[in-house]
């Protein structure tokens, strides 16, 4: 479409982009306003699930997806070509997607969830939770905070992250919540790819030279600690569990550990025989409590909103 002339010849380019989408601007990728993600969808909580429970393990699926679209996000403008910054950015907005719906999940089935505005300025509650929580306040395995290192070793978490999170959105969509039902079943299509991408990275960096090969061995072993987390019961885990809304992150561990092997196997690399690491008198990410490296993301990533808790752009 020509960009339309003024009657003094002068080109309009206001309205360039005039009647493109035919008055419709959700077709944008950030439309003209920001509806509530789970208008006309039913969060009625199921009879026998504990209001709470819900809420809190929406919270920690969605901290999970949140953290590590943040890390991988970092990666913009600094991937090692273009391909690949357009390919983790795509991967973090898929999980940036994921937690939104989550997040606002959570703030349907418990309000109280959601932290009270500084200024009290109304704001949508998967915004609050996201950019006015504390760092003890999120529920996040620690594997998805720790710093992203080198290419090899953001590829190592990857493998790790989307192999667990995939086998727990299949079981997950099972649900008998309709949300987080719906939810896992848009995201096992989403995350069969992350894990597809990360696995062909994977082998692609084990079998290429003697230094790609050595920066993903070293990357495994940085981040192969955290990798037990993945896999340990919190007791919200286990009342959703029990209420046929969740899944025990300890039942997939068989599945995933199969898999990791393949992988393994296949890239001629050994599994890495590190300890993990251990919480702080039996806490870790899930009770809220988190390694150095997050406190300083968080504040990174919320210090534009608090800034300007009533910021409008």
């Amino acid at each position: 479409m020509a960009p339309a002339p003024h009657p003094d010849g002068h080109v309009d380019h206001e309205s360039v982009y005039d009647g493109l989408l035919g008055g419709d601007d959700s077709q944008w990728a950030f439309g003209t306003d920001f509806e509530d993600p789970l208008a006309g969808v039913d969060t009625t909580v199921p009879d026998g699930v504990d209001h709470h429970d819900l809420a809190m393990y929406c919270l920690m699926l969605a901290d999970d997806s949140l953290v590590m679209s943040h890390r991988l996000a970092q990666w913009c403008s600094n991937a090692p070509d273009l391909e690949e910054d357009i390919a983790l950015a795509n991967i973090a907005l898929d999980l940036l997607g994921q937690s939104r719906l989550l997040l606002a999940r959570a703030a349907a089935a418990d309000a109280l969830v959601v932290p009270m505005m500084p200024d009290r300025s109304p704001v949508p509650p998967e915004d609050a939770l996201a950019f006015f929580r504390g760092d003890r306040e999120f529920r996040n395995v620690r594997l998805v905070e720790a710093e992203n290192g080198d290419f090899g070793q953001t590829i190592a978490r990857l493998v790790l992250f989307s192999t667990w999170r995939l086998a727990l959105l299949q079981r997950l969509a099972a649900s008998r919540d309709t949300v987080l039902s719906a939810v896992a079943i848009k995201g096992v299509k989403e995350m069969t790819y992350h894990r597809d991408y990360a696995a062909r990275w994977f082998l692609t960096l084990a079998q290429g030279t003697d230094e790609s090969r050595r920066r993903l061995v070293a990357g495994l072993d940085a981040t192969w600690p955290l990798h037990d987390g993945l896999f340990t019961d919190h007791e919200v885990d286990q009342a959703v569990a029990e209420a046929s809304v969740g899944v025990l992150p300890s039942d997939v561990a068989d599945e995933v550990d199969g898999l990791l092997e393949q992988i393994f196997s296949l890239s001629g690399i050994d599994r890495p025989d590190v300890a993990p690491l251990a919480g702080v008198r039996g806490e870790t990410g899930r009770d809220g409590l988190h390694t150095e490296a997050f406190s300083r993301m968080l504040a990174e990533m919320q210090v534009v909103a608090r800034a300007h808790p009533s910021g409008a752009w």
